[in-house]
């Protein structure tokens, strides 16, 4: 993991040198900020595979210095072989869980804060033409919304009972008032309709409470690492009722958290099977295969969510679907092994 780490961090540099010479990154913010984010997040993603290469160097040294068949020749099944594997497979999978969870969204916090000023900032941060649903009654349109300054203009918002439009606001500029936590509506008309009777009201100002802030119209695609449980759970319950195109996302993160860690039962097992038995050329070949298994199994792992982001494949079905793969690609190996 250290040599990973060091590894990872020189090549980081390499790539990012011109973007923190062009945006006048200060060295303090580059040591505490992003690679305090940039470490603890690749390792707890690399961790199971590292531990899967781990495996397969030591079992095939042990395979290959003829220790493993006294061992079975001895009477251990090769069930019980696999139990401490499985004991320290639990160990990563329950630390990698504990960080996905508690610990790797408040390092992004600070990586991707870093990484939106001095890395890859965005031009124009506006987002235009936003339609939501804020309640079960209320929906929300802005033409074009400033997340710099939190100023949205030509904002409109229709309150209905059922199907008929009871009150319909309209004005020119909505601005979050970061003091009060509420919105200020400034040059405002609003339209209440009563059956066949209509009332016009008109107004230059007034402060009002909405269920949603300035974060609902960031446009960056990484803010999704930084949140925490709660906060994705908070913001899917939101977006079941406003449907602003931001489920997809939300789901494969939650839904990543939980389920990767549980790959290094996956990789162990396959580990140990392929490298069990004993073959010319010593640990090489062993070791060769499970650096490109490792590989194949991250690049599938990108298939599955671009097929999610861009394909419309479920985001559970795109979590599952490389660890199912490669399950059975462990069983098979599982088989194959010498018992």
């Amino acid at each position: 993991m250290a040599i990973f780490t060091v590894v990872a961090v020189i090549f980081d540099i390499s790539e990012r040198m011109d973007d923190f010479l062009k945006y006048h990154a200060p060295l303090s913010k580059i040591v505490f900020e992003y690679y305090a984010g940039f470490i603890p997040f690749y390792l707890n993603f690399l961790s199971p595979l590292i531990n899967f290469i781990a495996v397969i160097f030591f079992t095939a040294k042990m395979a290959d210095q003829t220790e493993i068949v006294p061992i079975l020749n001895g009477g251990m099944s090769f069930k019980r072989f696999l139990r401490p594997y499985f004991i320290a497979a639990s160990i990563i999978c329950a630390v990698t869980l504990i960080f996905n969870i508690y610990i790797i969204p408040r390092t992004n916090k600070l990586k991707i804060g870093f990484e939106n000023i001095y890395v890859k900032p965005v031009d124009d941060n506006n987002k235009r033409s936003t339609h939501m649903q804020i309640d079960k009654n209320s929906f929300v349109y802005i033409d074009n919304f400033d997340n710099d300054r939190k100023i949205g203009y030509n904002f409109i918002l229709e309150t209905f009972k059922g199907q008929e439009l009871k009150e319909k606001l309209i004005a020119q500029r909505i601005t979050w008032d970061s003091v009060k936590t509420k919105w200020r509506i400034e040059d405002y008309s609003i339209r209440t309709v009563n059956g066949m009777d209509e009332k016009m009201t008109k107004g230059t100002s007034k402060d009002t409470t909405l269920d949603m802030t300035p974060s609902d119209f960031e446009i960056r695609d990484n803010i999704y690492m930084a949140m925490t449980t709660s906060e994705l759970n908070e913001n899917i319950a939101k977006e079941e009722i406003r449907g602003t195109g931001r489920m997809t996302d939300l789901k494969l993160e939650k839904y990543k958290r939980f389920i990767y860690p549980f790959s290094a039962y996956i990789l162990t097992l396959m580990g140990v099977s392929l490298s069990s038995k004993k073959v010319r050329g010593g640990i090489g070949l062993s070791l060769g295969v499970g650096i490109a298994l490792s590989f194949t199994y991250i690049l599938f792992i990108q298939f599955a969510t671009m097929f999610s982001l861009k394909g419309g494949l479920p985001p559970l079905i795109a979590t599952f679907i490389p660890s199912v793969i490669f399950l059975c690609v462990g069983l098979y190996l599982l088989y194959k092994a010498p018992k």
